[in-house]
């Protein structure tokens, strides 16, 4: 079935974003790890996991709609260098996500892309659990104090 361009457009453009936050999640997991941050690179490490498979989906359906996904884009990488940078950055990176996703789930239902804009759905919950665990770690690091949040972090 041949898809929309506007729709393929913005699958690659997710695509490319989901691409970046693999690839950003899994050093911030493996800086975490390094540091003895188990507990926390396990988490990041899961997060990664799941762009994984939000990447494959766009993937799947962009071979659906009779086109060839672009994986050789990403976006540029905001790591950081200790923990709450990464939150941050992360956070603003989910953000982003969670604005993207909304708005290809109107052009799909403008262009009548129900199979699209179901897929998209799915992962914009995924999106929006992932930012509530951020916000989440924002007001423990608030409540304890960067370093009790740290060493509540080692196993």
């Amino acid at each position: 079935m041949k898809g929309n361009d506007k729709i393929i457009e913005k699958l690659n453009f997710l695509l490319a974003d989901e691409l970046t936050a693999i690839s950003q999640y899994m050093v911030q997991a493996e800086m975490c790890a390094n540091w003895g941050y188990k507990q926390l690179a396990e988490v990041i490490e899961k997060r990664a996991i799941d762009e994984m498979k939000h990447a494959e989906k766009h993937i799947d359906r962009i071979i659906f709609l009779e086109d060839i996904p672009i994986v050789s884009e990403l976006n540029k990488m905001h790591i950081g260098e200790a923990v709450e940078p990464f939150h941050k950055n992360d956070w603003e990176a989910e953000s982003s996500a969670i604005k993207a996703y909304n708005d290809a789930i109107k052009l799909a239902v403008e262009v009548g892309d129900n199979g699209t804009r179901e897929m998209l759905e799915s992962i914009l919950k995924d999106e929006e659990e992932h930012i509530d665990w951020i916000e989440a770690q924002f007001d423990q690091i608030k409540q304890m104090g960067i370093q009790v949040y740290l060493s509540e972090q080692i196993s």
